[in-house]
């Protein structure tokens, strides 16, 4: 088995199936609103925090006033809430097998998320896998976002571990920045999109699925 000691998982995108309910709540509040939207426009903003995202869309629909602009984020967030309350969110791939394999190992596990601590908590939950992480770093935990590595040095922090000996699962490019700016190694697992050749070399590895990571701690 690959030597770690602690792994830290991010969660929108990596643990749970969010990224198409953030964007099918947003697009159908922009179609209410008339606003021009497409999963290429959401692309394009996946991984940034909410007030960074915030501030670009405000910029991105300048034209539509701030007035409907605050009312697009403020209706999207319902939507996706009420989404996520349903059930909406479902798990990657591979989750539950590589939780349970660590947990079978005495593999301590954090989640570091740039979401809410609600929106985790009640995600997890849903799940039955809240008692399965040592703790949660969240947005409220950090003063700056990815691919800031704060989050990441305090996961590190939380878990006890040699950074050296710890690895981060992200499925983000400013995931794998951040990560990569904490010197923490990390294997990133695509989600909507697609790794590039400048992420190929700040990563142990870009892979398919959690089944592949599963893989690479049994080697």
């Amino acid at each position: 088995m690959t030597k770690v000691n602690g792994v830290i998982f991010d969660m929108d995108g990596l643990i749970f199936e969010t990224e198409m309910v953030y964007y099918e709540a947003s697009q159908k509040i922009a179609d209410a609103l008339g606003m021009p939207f497409s999963l290429e426009t959401y692309t394009q903003f996946i991984g940034i925090s909410d007030a960074e995202l915030e501030e670009r869309y405000h910029q991105h629909f300048a034209d539509f006033g701030k007035e409907t602009i605050e009312k697009f984020i403020a209706d999207s967030y319902s939507e996706t809430s009420r989404l996520f309350k349903s059930g909406a969110a479902k798990l990657k791939p591979g989750v539950r097998e590589l939780i349970d394999f660590l947990e079978e190992n005495n593999i301590p596990r954090v989640v570091a998320s740039s979401n809410n601590r609600p929106t985790i908590e009640l995600l997890l939950e849903q799940v039955g896998l809240r008692d399965k992480f040592t703790a949660i770093v969240s947005a409220e935990d950090v003063t700056r976002a990815k691919p800031d590595p704060e989050i990441f040095c305090v996961a590190c922090e939380t878990l006890g571990t040699r950074k050296e000996e710890t690895l981060v699962l992200e499925d983000s490019r400013y995931g794998v920045l951040a990560a990569e700016a904490a010197g923490i190694p990390v294997i990133m697992v695509p989600d909507l999109v697609p790794a590039t050749a400048e992420l190929n070399e700040k990563t142990v590895d870009i892979v398919d699925s959690l089944f592949d990571v599963l893989a690479y701690l049994q080697k």
